[in-house]
């Protein structure tokens, strides 16, 4: 389970968010030192450092994906042997077929989701990173303590800006700073309080610094005289100057766009989306024509991806109008990213021969199946001849213990067959052998 405190993710997402929100911090301070702190740039740079991060891991996908396109005919053919054959025995041979084609090619039904399985978590962090920005960024999370600082020891602050919250939209958990505060968990609260502040839009802040926004109507959770302590500390200049710096560092194409706030459909907000979806639509038609083809286009599997390269830069696009401009930009700059890598990738692959890439791919999946025991190949071959040798040397020895035997038979035989005369001593000894060995046998 994943619980956010100051919006810093824990559980599973936690090391994968506290290793990028490093990245993160370390990125807006160096901009810092130039005068350059601005945390749309910052996430752009983010997202080329965390895209480059994964580009080894980009690049085994992307081999995944040709030798699955390789292999794919072999595999429908097979599918198509035996389908509509549900009995054990038509079963077992389709799967023992499809085997011997992943072996083939040194692949695994599961080899393909490896990858995925590890971007996966790194992306969902990435999200919560850019979400977060003032829980990993110490910069930015100073400008907002020191507004909550300000206004955390007012009695009854926490049920006033609960109704601030309500009347300005803002969706917030402004009950868990409360809880917080009231168990005497100072810092928790603070926390918080940031959490609350950090999900503030341009507006919203231009409505908690005006003095008439907090006018008689909140005299039910302040007294008279809480209520004039936050008027003046909110009209304050310490809180102007840190509300200024937030606004300053959020700004997005000079002072007409803010990160945190949506784009809409007004220019130049509407730049956004289209951004988005349009950079989305071209990596989705880069990586289809990278891709080579291993089923017609009129079959159901083909038709059904034409059509999610259609539609999904299109649902991009329109989550990106109502979602924070944040959010939009790193979507922007992820594809664009991703574009220039795809480039790059086409041109590396193109020189590489996919009979060596499947050459390889075998090679390392027989060292992996020999390492956890897995007999393949020429070692299995090896195996059999030493069984081999092994069974001759048996039935050799099997055989001439047999001719011995006989042989000690017939000797045997002939030896029972010699006559002693009556009464004689040899005669009486061989009597008495002869029952001995009646004994031994019983």
């Amino acid at each position: 389970m994943d619980i956010t405190v100051l919006t810093q993710v824990t559980g599973i997402l936690g090391p994968f968010a506290w290793v990028m929100g490093i990245i993160l911090n370390g990125i807006y301070e160096f901009l810092s030192i130039f005068g350059m702190a601005n945390i749309a740039i910052c996430i752009v740079i983010f997202t080329f450092v965390i895209k480059m991060l994964m580009l080894p891991l980009t690049i085994k996908q992307q081999k995944g994906t040709r030798l699955s396109a390789k292999m794919n005919p072999e595999i429908q053919k097979v599918q198509a042997k035996y389908k509509g054959k549900k009995d054990q025995a038509s079963m077992q041979k389709q799967q023992a077929e499809m085997q011997e084609i992943y072996a083939k090619y040194g692949a695994s039904p599961l080899s393909g989701c490896l990858p995925l399985l590890i971007s996966l978590p790194i992306m969902f962090a990435l999200y919560r990173v850019i979400y977060a920005v003032p829980a990993y960024v110490n910069d930015v999370k100073s400008l907002y303590d020191v507004i909550a600082q300000g206004v955390i020891h007012i009695q009854g602050f926490p049920e006033a800006l609960a109704q601030f919250a309500k009347d300005n939209s803002i969706t917030a958990n402004t009950t868990a700073f409360a809880e917080q505060l009231t168990l005497g968990k100072m810092d928790i609260a603070t926390n918080k309080l940031i959490d609350i502040f950090a999900q503030f839009k341009t507006a919203n802040w231009e409505a908690f610094m005006l003095k008439d926004s907090w006018n008689a109507n909140y005299l039910q959770f302040l007294t008279s005289d809480n209520l004039t302590s936050l008027q003046n500390f909110v009209s304050g200049i310490n809180v102007k100057e840190s509300v200024d710096q937030i606004i300053h560092i959020n700004r997005f194409i000079g002072n007409n766009l803010n990160i945190l706030d949506a784009p809409g459909f007004t220019f130049p907000g509407i730049l956004i989306p289209l951004a988005a979806a349009g950079s989305q639509f071209a990596q989705s038609k880069l990586m289809m024509t990278a891709t080579p083809q291993s089923t017609s286009d009129d079959t159901p599997g083909a038709q059904s991806l034409k059509t999610m390269n259609t539609v999904m830069p299109v649902v991009s696009g329109i989550f990106c109008t109502f979602l924070p401009i944040g959010v939009g930009i790193y979507w922007i700059a992820s594809s664009v990213v991703q574009i220039l890598q795809q480039i790059f990738i086409n041109k590396y692959l193109d020189k590489i021969d996919i009979d060596d890439m499947i050459a390889k791919s075998v090679a390392k999946s027989s060292k992996r199946k020999e390492k956890y025991g897995v007999v393949t190949g020429n070692t299995m071959a090896n195996v059999a001849k030493t069984t081999t040798k092994a069974i001759d040397v048996a039935s050799k020895t099997t055989s001439e213990t047999k001719t011995s035997n006989k042989e000690k038979e017939q000797s045997n035989y002939k030896k029972s067959n010699v006559s002693y005369a009556a009464g004689s001593i040899a005669a009486n000894a061989n009597i008495l052998k002869r029952d001995s060995d009646k004994g031994d046998k019983k």
